[in-house]
């Protein structure tokens, strides 16, 4: 997807107040930047995503902070089921 609608998803997402699209856009965007290898970048998505996770519940929140873990920005947290 180009950075300029992931970027117009991404507002609109907040805009909405949509947990679960902020969570998915957020992945998304740490996903292009991890593939371009910019990991800095890719961190700073992926910690909103894991933020908007834990706020909302999602389960994703676990996965998310295993790759902030992998990469030293994170510690790993053991979630309950």
């Amino acid at each position: 997807m180009d950075k300029t609608d992931l970027d117009r998803l991404l507002l609109e997402a907040h805009d909405r107040n949509d947990f679960d699209a902020l969570i998915r856009y957020y992945t998304m965007a740490a996903d292009e930047c991890e593939t371009a290898q910019d990991i800095d970048a890719a961190c700073f998505y992926l910690t909103h995503a894991f933020v908007f996770a834990l706020e909302f519940g999602a389960a994703e929140a676990d996965a998310l902070n295993a790759r902030l873990a992998a990469y030293g920005r994170a510690h790993r947290l053991d979630f309950l089921d």
